[in-house]
């Protein structure tokens, strides 16, 4: 039976710079959100990223393999920077004429604006339940997954200019952390190249680098391993880094698991120890001798009695530290699991929100379009009701007119133009016969359906 892998390519990003955020920060009496912010915008960040990648706050780097670039993920971003815009800051700089206006260092220049002045992917194929039974030499075969990752990650997104790719082996899943800098030409303003990771990598882009990085990676992976696995189908809002730092209560539970694992390492011990307890205890029963009443009773000495008193309770007493220890690991993969799961849950929906509101602001905006035709239309309509009255009574002159040269001065040549007109079909019946009957009276339309409908209301009335 194939087995579903599942695949997750997550860009870090700003998300207090997200619409929602903003939408949230504007609603909070601060002004601020505590949405998560995994964008490295600055020299700070980076070297946050740094030392988690690189795990060095606490030193414990055996199961952490750094695959490109050096352990030092800020000289490596930095050299990035030397690589691929000292040319073009030294350009830039020779064509300035005010010295405020040329760029000492590119780096600092990018850490002080608003733009990212790098980014970080993480890679993970596999879920906790499918790596949860996988021992060491079966996770370290990923290595090679990862390598060819990334020789695919340069040739789909060539802009991408990697700095540091680092694989974490020490949590549930083996997975890799990319850091590198998105890098566009051809500017018109400042720097002919600059760093640019919006144009790089935008919603479209990045489902198209995700569906081929997800193809190249199961194939690596089949290679490698010898097996013909397929992966989960894609899922939105399931593209997140689940990072241990952001589980309320894991490094806690983790310390306490470490010091449980001493506890265990000494339970063991007494394991041990007990083995050669019970070769005393094998040695005292084999002293026994016969009762001389009873050759079936044996004799003990109340020394040896309690001796094997004492050893009962280190047993009893290591069984219960084992008993305890074991327990307590299995809660805190049970904790861990649901962890997991919950954060790729709340990851997920937090998507679909975030999708859903600009679906919402889109329809806004549709809306409030829609509302301006609505009112210029109004506006237009009124424009040519004051018109269409001005004409109507344009229209009631010129009748009046025809009907006092017509029936007044018995005018022989507005009766030829009104002929003309009637055949022409300008005048119809009844305006042919006002504009020649000098005795009936000129009504506008609007005064002959009122007429109309006093008459009606009459005769329901009789």
């Amino acid at each position: 039976m194939e087995q579903g892998l599942a695949y997750s390519f997550h860009l870090g990003s700003d998300k207090n710079k997200s619409k929602l955020a903003k939408k949230v920060a504007k609603e909070n009496v601060s002004g601020t959100t505590s949405l998560s912010n995994n964008a490295i915008q600055n020299a700070k960040d980076l070297s946050n990223v740094n030392r988690h990648n690189l795990r060095d706050y606490d030193n414990q780097r055996e199961l952490i393999r750094t695959i490109y670039g050096t352990d030092d993920i800020v000289n490596d971003v930095k050299q990035v920077y030397l690589d691929e815009f000292e040319e073009v800051r030294l350009e830039y700089n020779s064509k300035q004429t005010r010295e405020d206006r040329k760029i000492e260092d590119y780096f600092k220049k990018v850490c002080n604006s608003q733009n990212d002045i790098a980014c970080e992917i993480i890679i993970e194929l596999g879920d906790m339940d499918f790596w949860n039974d996988k021992d060491q030499e079966y996770r370290l075969k990923m290595i090679d997954v990862y390598n060819e990752q990334i020789k695919d990650l340069i040739k789909i997104v060539p802009t991408f200019k990697i700095a540091n790719a680092t694989i974490h082996f020490d949590e549930t899943s083996p997975h890799m952390h990319v850091v590198g800098v998105p890098v566009i030409e051809n500017c018109t303003r400042g720097m002919k190249k600059q760093v640019g990771k919006s144009q790089i990598f935008t919603k479209d882009s990045l489902t198209n680098i995700q569906d081929k990085m997800r193809n190249t990676c199961i194939k690596s992976f089949n290679k490698f391993y010898d097996i013909d696995f397929k992966l989960k189908e894609k899922q939105k809002g399931r593209n997140q880094d689940i990072n241990v730092n952001d589980m309320k209560n894991y490094r806690e539970l983790k310390k306490q698991q470490e010091q449980n694992a001493k506890r265990l390492q000494q339970a063991n011990n007494k394991s041990k120890k007990l083995d050669t307890n019970a070769d005393k205890v094998n040695a005292i029963l084999d002293e026994l001798k016969p009762s001389k009443l009873n050759k079936n009773n044996m004799v003990i000495s109340s020394e040896n009695v309690a001796e094997i008193k004492k050893l009962t309770e280190e047993i009893k007493d290591t069984t219960k530290s084992v008993r305890s220890v074991n327990d307590l690991n299995i809660a805190i993969r049970d904790f861990e699991k649901s962890s997991f799961e919950t954060i790729r849950e709340v990851s997920s929906l937090k998507y679909q929100v975030e999708q859903k509101d600009e679906e919402i602001n889109y329809l806004k905006k549709e809306i409030s379009t829609k509302d301006k035709i609505i009112s210029k239309l109004r506006a237009e309509k009124e424009t040519l009701k004051e018109q269409l009255q001005k004409f109507k009574g344009f229209w009631h002159s010129i009748i009046k007119h025809f009907q006092s040269r017509l029936g007044f001065d018995k005018n022989e040549h507005y009766k030829y133009v009104t002929d003309d007109l009637y055949k022409n079909g300008v005048f119809n019946d009844n305006e042919k016969e006002i504009a020649t009957t000098y005795s009936r009276k000129i009504k506008t339309q609007d005064e002959i359906n009122t007429s109309k409908t006093k008459k009606k209301n009459n005769m329901e009335l009789k």
